[in-house]
């Protein structure tokens, strides 16, 4: 399930639509393979009801929690766009957090040994937002997330930049030619307010640039 277009702002881009690491699902997974296995034995064996009963029951709650995990997994989005970061989880109760990445301050990753093998790890979001500080567990390459959350911060910034210029700042003025530089000398020379000694130093050296 990708995440919806539609809750993006107009001209925001979607950079990364993440779900959680598949390790995620490995315990649940590994039930529900140990229940139909011992499913299997039961069906080719003889073997007493009330074993049956509890063979079953023991089937029935390894497939609600891979369903209801699986579930977890899938409706879970770790989304960074142009402008902000977004998390979304839950099946029913949705519960979301949104972190605009100009208040983004610093992004924390780590890894224990056996994570980096299968490349899982944690991020860790500081900000100025009300949140503060926002963890996020069992992320795939979070090493990358944090680079990449890193570029989009910079082009977010630029991208501001670029508006304020757009928007009527003044450009900054041209540095006078060496021409118009001596002839401000020349005027200084001639109010007093330079000797002709100094106007002869300062008019050699701005020719010598030409």
């Amino acid at each position: 399930m990708a995440f919806p277009e539609d809750y993006l702002h107009p001209n925001e881009e979607l950079i990364l639509d993440l779900k959680p690491h598949w390790f995620r699902l490995v315990l649940p997974a590994g039930a529900l393979v140990v229940a139909l296995l011992v499913g299997l034995v039961v069906v080719l064996n003889e073997v007493h009801a009330v074993v049956n009963l509890a063979v079953g029951v023991l089937l029935i709650a390894a497939v609600a929690w891979f369903g209801v995990e699986y579930a977890r997994w899938v409706s879970t989005h770790f989304v960074l766009t142009s402008d902000r970061v977004i998390h979304r989880s839950g099946i029913i109760s949705r519960e979301g957090i949104e972190i605009p990445l100009e208040r983004i301050n610093t992004v924390f990753s780590s890894q224990s040994v056996f994570e980096r093998m299968i490349g899982a790890g944690d991020l860790v979001i500081e900000s100025a937002s009300t949140e503060g500080r926002q963890e996020f567990n069992d992320m795939r390459k979070p090493g990358s997330i944090q680079n990449e959350i890193y570029v989009a911060m910079e082009e977010n910034e630029n991208r501001k930049f670029d508006r304020i210029g757009r928007g009527g700042a003044p450009a900054p003025a041209a540095a006078p030619s060496i021409a118009e530089q001596i002839e401000q000398l020349d005027s200084l020379r001639q109010r007093g307010l330079i000797s002709e000694e100094e106007f002869t130093r300062k008019k050699s050296e701005l020719l010598d640039r030409m």
